[in-house]
């Protein structure tokens, strides 16, 4: 038959040396003969590409943008709250406000497995909405909690209904975008966590602006971003498909071209089936332990501003109420800077680079905040701020995409983000317990800790994508020829880097 290759690249445009938008899909390589198939080759319209990939972005992440912006509130508004004097109206001491920080972290890393695999299961689209309904109502009882003990079983309930959430979300996104459309997509997403600390910070300065009720102000930022978040999973749970098969705002053809993406530039298997012991099998492969390594690096930078943002921006000299508002333009900006990154890594099919750049950013931003002197140089602190934010968010997301990318096993694909992205929010036991009371305001040695731990991650994560480059090589090397990662349908790299055609997304 005849061959003609099509773009699998993952871009929702045509690539140049194309002129038919009609081609049918297979692959030139009679060596290792990838195109083994006897059935008739699927055209790929390219037009309808473009269309179906619009449906989803408008269907779907705004959506979805809005649940992690829920999620985001409820999990980071504590610091909002304890510029509010909550420690003083709950009668904490010593450390226990660290201490409820802490314990948030330990059911969202042990439950974060088996929620992602139940959610793989039953289906993201129905288990998202209930986690966000639970997490919602432990942030409305929190007007209820009146001590130490009760703040401690909320946050211990909150962490399990957060735990499997983002990953959850990674692998639904995975079912509907191939590998080169994902970071842009996700970024866009995620992107609705910077958003949300700046509505936070937003909320709590009117939030805390209300006087003489029988509440503490800060109780109702809890009832309020509650409210809106249960009230927002009912919707969802209606509204978000189970996949593409069943999207009813998909018609058949659309339908079957959404099935077809995923099989050639996502996953080996469609909709496969869960298997513990297969997907466990994702830990023999050494590049697993490495991007755990990064999760781990890029965790305390990122707990640090989520959790203790406020607080950096405090030692400025503001009041409890200006500290809030002056959180909003960090916030802005990472959110702004994420999506540069991530549009950027996806044009140019690179996530290791920008990652190592994302790293770099947070841990100027740090080493400037610890290094200076504050009330000679407010205006350099408060940039600070920013660099802080621009270089926390992306590494997030671009490591989540990479590692997904690299993993086309369905199964070992949701194992492996049900792991790294708990372990990453788990180092905020780090950063909880390196922001003192004692060295406040200025924290140095929290912010010096932080500093280094992105540093080491922007190391880890260089030495990593210079690996795939020089293991792609060797690859082709024994081929006799470079082979183009976009050649390789997908469905014949179940098994990953044993497979003789498997070549790194870097």
């Amino acid at each position: 038959m005849g061959v003609q290759k099509v773009n699998t690249s993952g871009s929702d445009s045509p690539r140049e040396d194309v002129d038919d938008s009609k081609i049918p899909y297979t692959t030139e390589e009679p060596e290792s003969q990838l195109a083994t198939s006897s059935e008739p080759a699927y055209i790929v319209d390219y037009h309808a590409e473009r269309a179906l990939c619009r449906k989803f972005d408008f269907r779907l992440l705004p959506v979805l943008a809005l649940m992690y912006l829920f999620n985001a509130l409820d999990k980071g508004n504590l610091g909002n709250a304890k510029t509010d004097g909550m420690e003083k109206d709950l009668h904490f001491k010593s450390n226990q406000y660290n201490i409820i920080l802490s314990v948030f972290y330990v059911p969202y890393v042990l439950f974060a497995p088996p929620i992602a695999m139940l959610g793989k299961k039953f289906g993201p689209a129905r288990v998202l909405p209930l986690l966000m309904f639970c997490f919602g109502s432990m942030t409305i009882l929190t007007v209820a909690a009146y001590n130490f003990s009760g703040m401690m079983a909320l946050r211990w309930f909150l962490g399990m209904a957060e735990s499997a959430f983002f990953p959850l979300v990674i692998y639904y996104l995975t079912t509907f975008y191939r590998r080169g459309e994902l970071a842009r997509r996700l970024a866009i997403f995620y992107a609705a966590s910077n958003i949300a600390n700046a509505f936070s910070g937003l909320l709590a300065y009117g939030v805390f602006r209300i006087k003489n009720t029988s509440l503490y102000p800060w109780r109702y930022l809890f009832l309020i971003e509650g409210s809106l978040t249960v009230l927002f999973s009912i919707f969802a749970f209606f509204y978000l498909p189970k996949n593409a098969g069943e999207a009813r705002f998909l018609n058949p053809d659309e339908k079957k071209l959404a099935y077809h993406r995923i099989q050639v530039d996502s996953s080996s298997v469609v909709n496969e089936q869960f298997v513990l012991r297969d997907a466990l099998k994702i830990f023999r492969q050494p590049s697993t332990f490495a991007f755990l390594a990064i999760e781990m690096c890029l965790g305390v930078p990122l707990q640090s501003v989520n959790l203790f943002l406020p607080q950096i921006v405090a030692k400025l000299g503001y009041s409890s109420v200006k500290t809030n508002l002056y959180t909003v333009a960090p916030n802005i900006t990472g959110a702004v800077m994420l999506l540069i990154l991530a549009f950027s890594s996806d044009l140019t099919r690179r996530r290791g680079p920008f990652i190592v750049l994302g790293f770099c950013f947070t841990s100027i931003g740090f080493i400037i905040s610890s290094a200076i002197d504050t009330n000679h140089h407010i205006h350099v602190a408060y940039f600070a701020t920013f660099m802080m934010c621009w270089g926390t968010s992306a590494p997030s997301v671009l490591l989540s995409t990479w590692y997904n990318n690299n993993i086309p096993h369905e199964g070992r694909r949701i194992t492996m983000t049900s792991v790294g992205v708990p372990l990453a929010n788990v180092m905020g036991l780090v950063s909880s317990n390196i922001f003192f009371p004692s060295s406040a305001p200025g924290y140095v040695p929290a912010l010096a800790i932080t500093a280094a731990f992105g540093a080491t991650g922007a190391v880890i994560a260089g030495c990593l994508a210079l690996f795939m480059v020089v293991d792609n090589r060797r690859r082709d090397k024994k081929l006799g020829r470079k082979l183009d990662i976009r050649d390789v349908p997908t469905e014949m790299l179940r098994d990953g880097p044993s497979v003789p055609e498997f070549r790194w997304f870097l």
